[in-house]
Parts: C-alpha cells; structure tokens; sequence
C-alpha cells in the first residue's frame, strides 16, 4: 500500500483560499509565495482551490472508464493529423522529448485531449483557426464491455466539469502572477480572452510481461508549452522535476492538492525570472519495483493563438534587452506541438533543450 504522501520542503504547498475575498495585504502575502516558488523551482502545489472533490471524482471516473475500452474502440478517437490536438494518442505514439529537440524512446503513456474550440468564441466567427480552435472528439456509447457499458454522457460531463474548473484555477493563477511580477491587475486576461485551453488526460499502464526499452519513459523530459499547467494526479509515484543541480527529485500530490507547473511561455514573458518546469515521468513502480497504474489531468492554459508573447518590462536586463524574440502563442504551439506528437524534432528549443542532463 502507498501511504499518503509527505509535502516535498523543495515544492512548496500555497494556500490560495484566501485570493478570492481577501485584501490586499492577502493577496499580497500569496502572490510573493508564489513568486518564491516561481524563481526557485517553477513549481508548487496548491491547496484552497475550491474545486469540489466530487468533481475530481467524476473526473478520475471518466478516465477509468475510457481507458477501459478496448483498444479497437479507443483508436477510433485518433485525430486525423497530429496538428489537430483533440481525441485520443495510443501509447507509444507520442515522445514529449522531441518538443525540445531531444531524441528519445517512444513514450508509455495513452492520452485523449479535449479542448477549448471555435464554438466556445462566437463573436469570433471566422476569425480562428479551426485546427488550432479544433472541434472536440467525443466518444460514443459502447455497450457489452465486461461488466460495465461506457456510458458517453456520463464522460463527456464528468470531463467537462473538471475542464471548467481547472479552467478557473488557471485564471484565478494568471492574476496571482500579474501581482507577483508588480504588473496591473487581471494584466494576462488581455492575452487569454480567447485562450488555447488543452485538457489532456493521461494513462499509464503497461501490460505485464513488457519489456521496457533501456531509457524508455512514461513520459520523456520536456518543458510545458504555455502558460501554466494545473495538474491533477493519483499520489503514485512517477512524475519528476528537475532540481538546478541536475538531479531528478520525485513529486507525489498531497491529498487534496493541485500541482502547479509554469509554461514556456511564461519563461519568455519573465525572461527566464521564472522557468518553465522541466519534469518527466517515469515508469510508475511501487516499494517493491513493480509496475504501477497511474492516472493524471493535466489542464494546459497556453494564451489567444495570435497573442504575441515579448518579454515583459520589469524582466528585461538592465540593458533593455532579452534572451527571446517576440513570438505568438500559435507559432510556438505549433513548433512544440510538430515534435511530441508528428515527431519532427523541435529546433527552436535549444534553450530549454540544454537543461536536461547529459
């Protein structure tokens, strides 16, 4: 059995339940929490967030039943191009290490991706991107499997609740950035009115008898491509920061806590004040070294396609300039978006590519 887990002293637990109606010296107190976690390790996890624990619930119901089916039925949901990101990736389809560039084994994970989509914005009709903007994949009932029928409702709202409310915790993040960089108040919502919001949920599973390949990974190393992530997890063991010393230091979620990671997009805006996190998963395993299942959401909320992304002026060098080039959010996503999943190595990654140990 896995015991609950102790809070890392290196990922800090930031209470947020005093943002919403707190004063300012409240929000004051959060936000330089944050800014400590930011500049130290890019990572945290939070508790106060105000997403019911039904609703993580129905969410890790979901996930179950899906990834049930056979994989027949799931690889009906594939997307019809890798730049379509919606529906379901089979596992060792995708290798999160080529967004940075970096050639690795294939990745252990399955995942189906829901996101935010051109119906969601209609006073931007015909002004999207419908790839980008994509259409959700929804599945279809399936009726006759083992005991249980997949029951496609019950998916779609147990999923889209959960899209909802992590949808929240990332703005309510966005602002508690905004006051820890000094910035005006709700300052990122001009460039997340019309976010590329990504809900994708992950699998790992490996059957037993599987030999894995030498170096083969849940999930390669690599850096989240927008803005932040919210991520919830089954306290299993598998995922991994990387520490400034360029060791790999496990993080297992408390109970009831969300993990907070930032995105690339945020390094560029901080000019690298905050990094995104570099993290991996690798193959789950209890005590004794066996194989585990472990289930995650990870809620990418990565800005409007054409936002254009150029440092901001308090996180400029003294010179005025930076280390990145002004880029939008659409062309960035593109690029890390051509490595993980159409597995086209990302060379415009070097920066963050370096990072990861020899």
């Amino acid at each position: 059995m896995l015991g609950a887990p102790e809070p890392d002293p290196v990922v800090p637990v930031i209470d947020l339940s005093g943002w919403a109606q707190g004063d300012f010296a409240k929000r004051k107190s959060i936000a330089a929490s944050v800014d400590e976690a930011c500049r130290r390790v890019g990572f945290m996890q939070i508790v106060g967030h105000g997403i019911l624990a039904s609703t993580a619930s129905r969410l890790a119901s979901a996930i179950d039943q899906f990834f049930a089916l056979p994989i027949e039925v799931k690889s009906a949901y594939i997307s019809p191009r890798p730049s379509i990101n919606r529906g379901y990736s089979p596992p060792r389809s995708e290798r999160l290490s080529y967004s940075l560039g970096v050639v690795s084994p294939d990745d252990l994970f399955e995942a189906y991706n829901v996101g935010a989509n051109v119906d969601d914005f209609p006073q931007l009709a015909g002004q999207l991107d419908a790839e980008v903007y994509a259409r959700n994949i929804w599945p279809a009932e399936y009726v006759g499997f083992q005991a249980n029928d997949f029951r496609a409702s019950d998916f779609r709202d147990g999923v889209d609740a959960w899209f909802r409310a992590a949808a929240s915790v990332a703005r309510t993040m966005t602002d508690v950035f905004a006051l820890a960089l000094g910035l005006d108040d709700g300052y990122f919502r001009q460039f997340t009115d019309h976010s590329i919001d990504v809900l994708r949920m992950n699998h790992y599973d490996v059957p037993p008898g599987i030999e894995l390949a030498e170096g083969q990974l849940g999930m390669g190393a690599h850096t989240d491509f927008g803005i932040v992530t919210v991520l919830w997890a089954d306290a299993v063991p598998g995922l991994e920061i990387l520490r400034p010393d360029g060791s790999w230091l496990p993080v297992v979620p408390c109970d009831g806590a969300l993990l907070i990671n930032l995105g690339d997009l945020l390094a560029r805006w901080t000019n690298d004040r905050w990094l995104s996190t570099m993290h991996r998963v690798v193959p789950p395993r209890n005590s004794d070294g066996e194989l585990l299942r472990r289930r995650s959401a990870a809620f990418f909320h990565d800005g409007n396609a054409d936002a254009v992304i150029t440092t901001l002026s308090p996180c400029l060098d003294a010179d005025g300039t930076s280390s990145y080039k002004g880029v939008t959010v659409a062309e960035h996503l593109a690029h890390k978006l051509g490595g993980s999943r159409a597995l086209e190595p990302n060379v415009h990654a070097e920066r963050e590519a370096a990072r990861i140990p020899g």
